[in-house]
C-alpha cells in the first residue's frame, strides 16, 4: 500500500481503459480520477493537482500533445509527471515521446508494466 494516498488523473477517451487502470492502481492504494477527453482532463488536473497524469495521445476535442503543452505551460502544473499510454507502437513515436515525458506504455499494456511505471515515477515501492 502507498503510505500517503497518491492521486492519479487518467485522461483517456476509452472508458474501459480508465476502469482498468483504476482497478489496477486501486490495489496499490492509488486514487484514480478519469477524464474522457483533453479539455475535461485539463480542468480536472487544474482542480485536483494530482501526483501523476496518465495521458492518451489520440483523443477528440484536444489531443494528448496539446494537453501536455498546456500542462507544461502552467506554473502550478508543469512539474506534474506524465506517463503516456497510447496505441502508437513505432520506435520513432516512442523515442519522441520519451524525450519529454516520464514513461511511455503502449496499449494494451501489461498490468505489471503499468504498476511498475507508476510506482517508479512516483517513487513508491513496487
Amino acid at each position: 500500500m502507498v503510505a500517503e494516498r497518491k492521486v492519479v488523473v487518467h485522461i483517456e477517451d476509452e472508458p474501459e481503459m480508465i476502469r482498468l487502470a483504476r482497478l489496477i492502481l486501486r490495489k496499490k492504494g492509488f486514487s484514480l480520477i478519469g477524464a474522457k477527453d483533453g479539455l475535461e482532463g485539463l480542468e480536472v488536473v487544474r482542480t485536483v493537482k494530482p501526483d501523476l497524469v496518465l495521458l492518451d495521445l489520440m483523443m477528440p476535442k484536444m489531443d494528448g500533445w496539446d494537453v501536455y503543452r498546456e500542462l507544461k505551460a502552467e506554473a502550478e502544473l508543469k512539474d506534474i509527471p506524465v506517463i503516456v499510454l497510447t496505441v502508437k507502437k513505432r520506435a520513432e513515436d516512442k523515442s519522441k515521446v520519451l524525450a519529454t515525458v516520464q514513461d511511455y506504455l503502449t496499449k494494451p499494456f501489461k498490468v505489471q508494466a503499468l504498476l511498475q511505471s507508476v510506482c517508479t515515477v512516483l517513487g513508491v515501492p513496487f
